[in-house]
C-alpha cells in the first residue's frame, strides 16, 4: 500500500498554475513505489475534486505497469464510473459503493485469467465497450469486516504530526462506527454511495477497536469519520455508559456532522462524561423553503434547542450551513444568516458558510447535467474545492452572483463571530491563547493554525516543511 499524503505529511505542492494545492507525495515518488511485479493496482478516489490529478496518477502509473489491470474505487468512481473509463483510456474498472468484497472477488478474476462479467458491483472495459455489472447488496455483517490493517500504513506520521480530520486533541486514530445514512438531501452523493441504509456496529465491537488502539498507539483522542454516527438514541447511550463502565480515558469527536434528534440534555452530558468533547451539527440552511427543496429533513427550532443543551454541557459545537443553492434567492440566502445569529446566540462555537458544490452522484448534481449547466471537465472539477475556501467563489444559483454571494458568505462570518463575541469576550481570549499555545479546543483553533501554516508553505516554495 502505498500512503501518499501518510509518507510526506509536510510535503506540500502548487498544482494546476497554483489553483490547489496537493499534500503529501507527488506522481513521480507514488509510481516509484510500485512494485513492477504488482498484478493489479487500486486507486481511490473520494473526492471528485481530486480527479484531474488522480487521471494524471492512473496515467502514469499504466506507463511503467502496462499488463496490471487498474481498478478505481471510492465516491468519485461510484458516481461517474462511465465517465471515469471513457476520460481515461488507462483504467480497466470501477468499484461501487462499497469496495471490500468487489476488490476481493476482482483480485481472484485477476488471478484465474477469468472474466469480470459476474463480479457484481462492478463497471469494466470489455473488449472496447463498457459494461456494468448488475448492482452489488450493501454489506449487511458489517461487524464480521476486519478493523483497518493499519500496519500496513505509515500511522505515526499521522500520529505524531497531528493529522486528522477532527480537532488536534493528541495522539488520535480515525475509526468507522456506523456505515450509511438514511436520509436523502439532494446535495449528498450518499444515497448513490450508500443507498439509506443505516447500519452500526455493536457499541462493545467499537470500543474494542478503541481500546486495542489505545494500547498499541498510545492513542489518546478518538475520531468517528461517520456520514452521521448518532441516529438511534438507545446506540449513543449504550456506547456511552459502556466507556464508563470500562473506565476507559479517552476524548472523541465527532466532526463530520450528525443529526440533532437523538441529543438531548440527557444524551448531551452522558456524551461529556464518557470523552466527547466536539460535535458538528449540520443545519445546511435556516430557510424552511430551501430545506424542504433540498429535502434536509430537520426541524431548525428543535436543533437550536439541541445546540443550547450541548452548549450547557460542555460540548465544543460546530456547525456546518451552505449557500448558494440553485433557485435560492437573496431572502433564503438571509434566512440562513439569520439562523446563524440564533446559532451563536445560544453558544455554538463555530460555524461554516459554504458555497454549494453540485457533488457527483447528488440528486442537484444530476438536475443541473440534465438542464446542460455543467460540463464535466478539469475546470469543473477543480471548483468543487471552493466550498471550504473563502477567497474562491463558484456559483451555480440562478438568482444571485458570484461576487454577492461571496460578499454574504463573508458578511454571515463576520456576523455569527461578531455576535458570538460580543455575548461571550472570553472566548476570544481563548481562541488567542490556544493560538500562542499552539493548543485546539476548536474548529476554529484547527482553521486558524491551518491558515498560518497554508502562508508559510507558500512564503517559502513548494515542498516546504510546514505545519
Amino acid at each position: 500500500m502505498v500512503d501518499a499524503l501518510g509518507e510526506a505529511p509536510r510535503e506540500v505542492t502548487p498544482l494546476f498554475n497554483d489553483t490547489v494545492l496537493a499534500t503529501g507525495l507527488i506522481i513521480p515518488a507514488i509510481v516509484e513505489r510500485i512494485p513492477r511485479t504488482t498484478d493489479m493496482i487500486g486507486v481511490s478516489a473520494m473526492f471528485s475534486q481530486e480527479w484531474p490529478y488522480v487521471r494524471k496518477l492512473i496515467e502514469a502509473i499504466k506507463i511503467t505497469s502496462p499488463s496490471a489491470p487498474i481498478i478505481g474505487g471510492g465516491e468519485h468512481f461510484t458516481a461517474l464510473p462511465e465517465f471515469a473509463l471513457r476520460s481515461c483510456q488507462d483504467i480497466d474498472c470501477c468499484a461501487l459503493g462499497e469496495g471490500e468484497e468487489i476488490l476481493i472477488e476482482a483480485a481472484e478474476r485477476v488471478q484465474s485469467g477469468e472474466s469480470m462479467s459476474d463480479v457484481g458491483g462492478l463497471v469494466f472495459r470489455d473488449n472496447g465497450r463498457i459494461t456494468r455489472n448488475l448492482p452489488r447488496q450493501r454489506i449487511r455483517q458489517i461487524d464480521e469486516i476486519p478493523w483497518p490493517a493499519w500496519d500496513l500504513a505509515p500511522i505515526e506520521q499521522y500520529l505524531d504530526h497531528g493529522l486528522g480530520y477532527g480537532v488536534d486533541r493528541g495522539r488520535s486514530m480515525p475509526i468507522v462506527a456506523t456505515r450509511g445514512c438514511p436520509y436523502e438531501c439532494t446535495f449528498c452523493s450518499n444515497p448513490l454511495m450508500w443507498t439509506t441504509r443505516w447500519l452500526a456496529r455493536k457499541p462493545e465491537l467499537v470500543l474494542d477497536e478503541i481500546g486495542t488502539y489505545i494500547n498499541k498507539y498510545d492513542v489518546t483522542n478518538i475520531d468517528f469519520y461517520d456520514l452521521t454516527a448518532i441516529i438511534k438514541k438507545d446506540w449513543i447511550v449504550a456506547f456511552c455508559e459502556l466507556i464508563l463502565s470500562r473506565g476507559l480515558q479517552f476524548t472523541w469527536q465527532l466532526p463530520s456532522g450528525t443529526r440533532s434528534e437523538a441529543i438531548d440534555d440527557e444524551v448531551a452530558a452522558l456524551l461529556h462524561a464518557a470523552g466527547c468533547r466536539n460535535l458538528t451539527y449540520a443545519p445546511e440552511s435556516g430557510s424552511p423553503r430551501i430545506l424542504r427543496r433540498i429535502k434536509k429533513r430537520v426541524d431548525p427550532d428543535r436543533m437550536l434547542h439541541s445546540m443550547r443543551g450541548a452548549v450547557r454541557n460542555r460540548l465544543n459545537i460546530k456547525t456546518n450551513t451552505m449557500i448558494g443553492f440553485p433557485d435560492e434567492t437573496r431572502r433564503e440566502v438571509w434566512e440562513t444568516i439569520l439562523y446563524s445569529l440564533k446559532m451563536a446566540w445560544v453558544g455554538v462555537h463555530d460555524t461554516s458558510i459554504s458555497m454549494f458544490s453540485p457533488y457527483p452522484g447528488s440528486e442537484l448534481f444530476t438536475e443541473l447535467c440534465e438542464r446542460n449547466k455543467i460540463r464535466l471537465n478539469d475546470e469543473y472539477f477543480l471548483s468543487l474545492a471552493s466550498y471550504t475556501d473563502i477567497t474562491k467563489t463558484a456559483t451555480w444559483a440562478n438568482n444571485l452572483s458570484s461576487a454577492e454571494l461571496g460578499f454574504l458568505r463573508l458578511l454571515g462570518l463576520a456576523a455569527f463571530y461578531g455576535t458570538q463575541y460580543l455575548l461571550r469576550p472570553w472566548r476570544l481570549i481563548g481562541t488567542l491563547v490556544n493560538l500562542l499555545s499552539d493548543r485546539e479546543e476548536s474548529r476554529l483553533d484547527k482553521s486558524l493554525r491551518d491558515y498560518i501554516a497554508r502562508s508559510h508553505k507558500k512564503q517559502g516554495g513548494p515542498h516546504t516543511l510546514g505545519s
